[in-house]
């Protein structure tokens, strides 16, 4: 019984934790994109495309959790919770600071900056600890 919760615990956090990170860093995102179009609306589909980016976390998140989906959890509670606490914290610091940095290249572009490939460079690399935890997930 115990394991059952702890493996229903485990996806329950892998998927929530995910798609709250990419629901922060997206809104993070996108209030620096409203106060943008003000100054520039010109440049509202480089605001659009850099606010998106914190999107793929909760879509990392939604794998794992299909992945993990079909194990017995009666054998594989602990370790499913163990990877769902993982994968869901990686993904949700990782969006929540993605946001962030895209947010800055928003306020950037907003000025007159062209640092949209730059600001998408520097915005992959909280993504790639994301893209770690869900292989990682994917490998156990």
């Amino acid at each position: 019984m115990v394991n059952l919760i702890l493996g229903y615990l485990g996806l329950g956090l892998m998927l929530g934790l995910s798609g709250i990170g990419s629901a922060i860093g997206t809104t993070i995102a996108g209030n620096a994109a409203e106060g943008a179009l003000k100054n520039n609306a010109e440049k509202s589909s480089s605001y659009m495309i850099l606010s998106a980016m914190p999107a793929t976390q909760g879509l990392y998140g939604f794998v794992a959790f299909l992945m993990w989906m079909s194990k017995d959890f009666a054998e594989n509670g602990a370790l499913l919770f163990g990877v769902g606490i993982s994968v869901g914290l990686v993904c949700l610091f990782s969006a929540i600071r993605q946001g962030q940095v895209c947010a800055n290249g928003i306020i950037g572009i907003s000025q007159g900056h062209d640092v949209q490939t730059n600001t998408m460079i520097y915005a992959a690399f909280p993504e790639f600890y994301a893209i770690l935890a869900l292989v990682a997930a994917l490998m156990i």
